[in-house]
């Protein structure tokens, strides 16, 4: 594990500032209409993962300095959750990650997104000892199934499986089905949404092309303070280890923050949040920082 010395990001500001600006001109509209304390319980509600309510967020990570080259890679994740009621008592919310990954030029053996790393030699697209060019598509869906209480005390959780399926391109998967357990609780507290998801999986069978096995842990805290108007401040990163990799590169460690608000567009609902992460430890070749921004549909009961 190496620490990394900040980088310049100074074109990413301008995402920044403009999406901030955008919802500072947006409060005047949600003033005329009052819903302060209705914004501010959907703000909490969007805050929670196991929330009994249907959401598509569009969550776009724009990272820096990848590979020995300082290539620049993009994710955007659609992330909807729909939940279902399996009896009065128990509800399945239903997660998916689905990776729409802009890769720029690798070699192999370098780490890219999520810590997988090229594998040498080991399939037709990879060639050992050369550059690989940019690429762009589909990366290795994810659904996560949380078995959760309907009707929750102070502290709310639930638990099930997490699946990824190889449906990544080329490079761009593990090449491997993976299964394992996730969880997930977390309070709410006045104006405070505060826990955290947890989950780790393994690889089963050989794979496709004899890929390196699966064991990826992944913890993501969350910290959510809440204002009037449904205003918020946040830190919730994305802690990760890759078992199977080489001693000093298992980890990621992200710190930062972001600030967003739930306002409405017309009459639908939506969650804009922006903000940024610097990787305080990260395998060799990792990028340095992390620029977010996610716009996310809210659709609450009525």
């Amino acid at each position: 594990m190496v620490s990394r010395n900040p980088r310049r990001f100074a074109p990413l500001i301008r995402i920044v500032t403009v999406a901030v600006m955008y919802m500072a001109v947006t409060h005047g509209a949600w003033a005329e209409e009052k819903p302060s304390k209705g914004a501010s319980d959907l703000a909490k509600a969007s805050q929670n993962p196991v929330a009994s309510m249907i959401s598509v967020p569009f969550e776009n990570n724009a990272t820096f300095n990848n590979g020995r080259n300082d290539d620049f890679v993009n994710v955007l994740n659609v992330k909807p959750v729909f939940p279902m009621g399996l009896t009065k008592d128990w509800n399945l919310i239903n997660r998916a990650i689905i990776p729409l990954v802009y890769q720029g030029g690798a070699f192999v053996g370098d780490t890219r997104v999520g810590g997988s790393v090229v594998p040498g030699g080991t399939t037709e697209y990879v060639i050992a000892g050369q550059e690989l060019g940019s690429q762009f598509g589909i990366g290795d869906i994810v659904y996560q199934g949380f078995i959760s209480p309907s009707k929750p005390g102070k502290v709310i959780w639930g638990v099930g499986p997490q699946l990824n399926m190889p449906t990544g391109m080329g490079r761009m998967s593990t090449n491997h089905w993976s299964m394992g357990p996730a969880a997930v609780a977390l309070v709410m507290p006045g104006h405070w949404v505060l826990g955290a998801m947890v989950s780790n999986v393994w690889s089963m069978g050989s794979g496709y092309g004899s890929p390196a096995d699966v064991n990826d842990f992944t913890l993501q805290y969350f910290i959510n303070y809440n204002f009037k108007g449904g205003w918020y401040v946040s830190m919730a990163p994305v802690i990760s280890s890759n078992w199977e990799a080489t001693s000093g590169n298992k980890w990621t460690v992200p710190v930062g923050g972001a600030i967003g608000r739930v306002f409405k567009v017309g009459e639908q609902a939506v969650n804009l949040r922006v903000g940024t992460y610097y990787n305080a430890v990260a395998p060799n070749n990792a990028s340095d920082w992390n620029f977010q921004f996610e716009l996310t549909f809210l659709f609450p009961k009525k």
